[in-house]
């Protein structure tokens, strides 16, 4: 089991539809006060200080509530494949970075996300902090292979677009109003040179000198919200400035 904290974090994860069963809340009298209406019936509840939250849960960002849940559960890829937009991280290593990418990655409407089982950070509770408490109520795939998973994905219909510094392309030419894998690499690295090459198309984020480089969250948001906003417009009759959705394997 872990210990998650954080009151937005309890919030979520006791709300409809989040993926894991919580067992025990313990909360200082403030932020119990603050939860009371999320709790629900028969939840076993208990007073702390704060001294006592930092000891339980590793760290002083409780906001003075954790709640016990069981250890979190993958996603089968399968499961994430069916989504229309999918963001898949490779080798990502900083916990705060995957659960960031995966509050903006529910917040712009996709329906997973995928880390590498090696070298990559996975779902521990400084990532479901991070997230806001979002991620609980995402699917998350751990994945082999990523090149694997990526070739899976076209195959199914899905086209894949990485984020690259140096590609010639912006993002904001990229059609991303059909059924998308998102790739984004570890800072610095970028995308591994094979799962580029397995990249239908990769895209820069023009930005003025000497920034050669954003948060892979903050990428992450810029391509998905991108997304939402063409397929928004594609939906709209009147909107203008997006391409026509296309399956894969259209012109």
């Amino acid at each position: 089991m872990d210990w998650i904290y954080g009151r937005n974090v309890v919030q979520l994860a006791l709300a409809a539809g989040a993926r894991r069963r919580a067992y025990r809340l313990v909360a200082t009298p403030p932020a119990l006060k603050a939860l009371r209406p999320a709790i629900p019936p028969g939840l076993a509840v208990e007073t702390a200080d704060a001294h006592a939250l930092d000891e339980l849960t590793g760290s002083r960002d409780h906001q003075g509530a954790a709640l016990q849940v069981d250890s979190f559960a993958y996603a089968t890829a399968d499961v994430v494949l069916g989504a229309e937009i999918v963001v898949v991280l490779d080798e990502v290593s900083d916990p705060r970075n995957l659960g960031a990418a995966a509050r903006s990655a529910l917040a712009a409407g996709a329906g997973g996300l995928v880390v590498p089982k090696h070298r990559s950070a996975s779902v521990t509770p400084a990532a479901v902090k991070a997230s806001a408490g979002t991620i609980e109520h995402l699917p998350v795939a751990q994945v082999t292979n990523v090149v694997g998973f990526l070739k899976a994905a076209k195959n199914a219909g899905s086209w894949v677009y990485g984020a690259a510094g140096g590609a010639a392309s912006s993002y904001l030419d990229l059609d991303l109003t059909g059924r998308l894998v998102l790739v984004f690499g570890a800072e610095g690295r970028g995308l591994r040179p094979l799962v580029a090459r397995t990249c239908d198309a990769l895209a820069a984020i023009p930005m003025e000198a000497p920034v050669e480089s954003l948060n892979v969250s903050v990428a992450a948001a810029l391509f998905l919200f991108e997304a939402r906003r063409q397929r928004a417009a594609a939906d709209n009759p009147t909107g203008r400035g997006a391409p026509a959705n296309r399956p894969r394997g259209g012109a």
